[in-house]
C-alpha cells in the first residue's frame, strides 16, 4: 500500500468558504505499514490533507496515487478506495446513527455489497479488534460510553478492511482512561495487523510514544517531516510556527543546565527516567 501526492495545492477561498487554510505544492508519500503523525498549530491545513487521500476533496492542483494509480482520473473507482483508506473524523461518534452497535458496523460494510455472512463475519471480527464484546452488540450506540463510542465508530471502518486508517485527533474530547484505550487499540491494529496509520494529534507526548514518523504543517506547507527524535530535536523552531516538543525534551534541556549530563533527545518519561538514574548511579554531573 502506498499513497503518494505529488505537488497537490488546495485553497478553500476558491470556493467561497468563510475560512481559507490551504495547502501549498505538497509533495508526500506514505508507505505501508508506517504509523506517521501530522501536527501543526490551528488552520495549518492538517484536516485538509488526510481528506485528500482518499478523495473527499479535491485538489485545485497536483495528482495523488494510490498505489501506483491515480485516484483523479475521472473513471477511478471512489467507492473502493474509501474502503482501502479508512477515514476516521473527529468525535466520529456523533456519526452513529444505526438503532444498534452490530447495525451500525455493519453499515461501511452493506455499502460495499458484502453478503450477509460476510457482512455478519467483518462485524463481530472488527468490534472484536476494538474490544467491544457481545454484551455490547445489541444496545443502541448511545448508551454506550463516550471510549466506547469512540471504538464503536473506529469498528465500522475496521469492518471495511482498510490497508490504511487514517485519524484525525482519535482521542479528542476523552477522559485520560478514554484515551489511552482508543490510543491502545490504534497501536494494536498498527502492530499486529500492519495497518498504516495517519494520526492527527495535538498531543506531543502521544507522537512521541507512538509515531515512526512526524510531519509538521505550517500555513498549508510542511516544513519538517522525519523520525520523532529528529523532527523535536528542532523544538525552538517548532515553538516559532506554534508547536511545543513533549515535556520531557524540556526537562531535560533544563537539568543540562544545571549540569547533569543527561541526552538532549529523549522522547519519553521512561528514556529521561532512564537517563536521571544512568547519571546519579555514576555520579557524573558534567555535560560535555
Amino acid at each position: 500500500m502506498s499513497i503518494r501526492l505529488e505537488h497537490v495545492s488546495f485553497n478553500y477561498a476558491s470556493r467561497k468558504a468563510k475560512s481559507t487554510p490551504t495547502l501549498q505544492d505538497i509533495n508526500l508519500e506514505f508507505k505501508d505499514g508506517e504509523f506517521t503523525a501530522i501536527i501543526g498549530p490551528t488552520g495549518s491545513g492538517k484536516s485538509t490533507l488526510i481528506q485528500h487521500l482518499n478523495c473527499l476533496i479535491r485538489p485545485d492542483e497536483g495528482k495523488i496515487f494510490y498505489n501506483g494509480e491515480n485516484i483523479l482520473e475521472k473513471n477511478y473507482p471512489l467507492k473502493k478506495l474509501r474502503s482501502r483508506v479508512g477515514l476516521v473524523f473527529q468525535y466520529p461518534e456523533h456519526q452513529l446513527f444505526e438503532d444498534t452497535v452490530f447495525a451500525d458496523v455493519a453499515y461501511g460494510p452493506q455499502k460495499m455489497g458484502l453478503g450477509p455472512e460476510e457482512v455478519k463475519k467483518r462485524v463481530r471480527a472488527a468490534l472484536a479488534m476494538v474490544g467491544l464484546d457481545d454484551s455490547c452488540h445489541l444496545l443502541h450506540p448511545m448508551r454506550l460510553s463516550g471510549g466506547q463510542k469512540r471504538r464503536a465508530a473506529l469498528a465500522g471502518v475496521l469492518a471495511m478492511e482498510p490497508q490504511a486508517l487514517v485519524l484525525d485527533e482519535p482521542t479528542v474530547g476523552l477522559d485520560p482512561r478514554g484515551r489511552e484505550e482508543i490510543l491502545g487499540e490504534i497501536v494494536k491494529l498498527h502492530r499486529e495487523k500492519k495497518l498504516t496509520i495517519i494520526m492527527v494529534s495535538h498531543s506531543m507526548e502521544d507522537v512521541a510514544r507512538y509515531a515512526e514518523r512526524v510531519i509538521v504543517m505550517d500555513h498549508g506547507s510542511i516544513p519538517f517531516d522525519g523520525p520523532p527524535r529528529e523532527v523535536f530535536a528542532r523544538y525552538r523552531d517548532l515553538e516559532k510556527i506554534g508547536l511545543a516538543a513533549p515535556q520531557v525534551i524540556y526537562i531535560a534541556q533544563a537539568l543540562r543546565r544545571r549540569g547533569y549530563d543527561i541526552r538532549p533527545d529523549v522522547l519519553t518519561v521512561t528514556e529521561v527516567k532512564k537517563e536521571i538514574l544512568r547519571v546519579l548511579k555514576g555520579g557524573d554531573m558534567k555535560c560535555n
